[in-house]
């Protein structure tokens, strides 16, 4: 599948494709790449100003736009469950004696295959 992720109905579609393999989506990447010839700012013409940021800011917000809600979805209660943690510690520490401590470890689930 050939997406052209200047186009917000391109990425809207390419979030969609993902969203239907119930794949789980773990981490957007911002990165663009094209740069205008090597001129002053004043001196690059309005059209290759047009493809720069439309190719480097408009595709990232793009691809934000579409893909954060399949992982905001999956990641709010996690997360929210992780601060009332260090919430309930941070107050817990304020409550025991100075010569104990009291930390909150939020550590990541990690699902691994491994062949042989």
């Amino acid at each position: 599948m050939a997406i052209n992720m200047r186009s917000d109905s391109s990425a809207k579609e390419f979030a969609n494709l993902v969203a239907q393999t119930r794949r789980v989506l773990d981490i957007i990447v911002n990165n663009a790449g094209t740069i205008n010839k090597n001129k002053k700012t004043w001196d690059v013409p309005v059209e290759e100003f047009d493809v720069v940021i439309d190719t480097n800011l408009k595709r990232v917000v793009n691809i934000l736009s579409h893909f954060f809600p399949l992982i905001i979805e999956r990641l709010a209660p996690y997360c929210a469950s992780k601060w009332a943690i260090v919430g309930l510690s941070q107050s817990v520490a304020k409550e025991i004696p100075p010569n104990l401590a009291i930390d909150a470890l939020s550590p990541a689930a990690l699902f691994l295959s491994f062949e042989f």
